[in-house]
């Protein structure tokens, strides 16, 4: 028997608190910053941007890596994105052409997250040992 909770949505996650609210603060997002077309050539890399990270993930996870760090250029922190919110993040790219809003990290273990750049030699290493 499953319950309905009315906090979740039927995918397992929560329920927007602004859903049907027609003064959702969120709709003011599009109002602002009109997105782009994706053209081919960007969905191209974005796809072939997913199926590395799924190889990093793979490779990388073994060994406590539990993600990707990127440097803000707009407020110059890092940010830390599990391989999970790499992958929503890239997956909105592709569908809707910008990335979901999300929490930081709370309190990330920096030594557990690596650049793509380290990520992409590391795989890349792994691949011509095993040529």
């Amino acid at each position: 028997m499953t319950h309905h909770d009315p906090l979740w949505d039927s995918d397992g996650g929560p329920l927007d608190p602004f859903l049907d609210d027609p003064s959702d603060p969120s709709d003011l997002l599009d109002d602002l910053d009109p997105v782009e077309p994706l053209t081919d050539t960007d969905r191209r890399e974005i796809a072939e941007d997913l199926a590395e990270l799924e190889e990093f993930e793979i490779a990388l996870t073994p060994h406590g890596i539990l993600g990707i760090v990127v440097d803000c250029g707009d407020c110059g922190e890092q940010h830390f994105f599990s391989w999970a919110l790499m992958s929503a993040n890239l997956r909105s790219l592709l569908g809707n052409g910008r990335t979901g809003i999300h929490e930081p990290a709370a309190e990330p273990r920096p030594e557990s997250y690596v650049t793509w750049d380290y990520a992409r030699g590391f795989t890349d290493a792994l691949a011509s040992h095993h040529r």
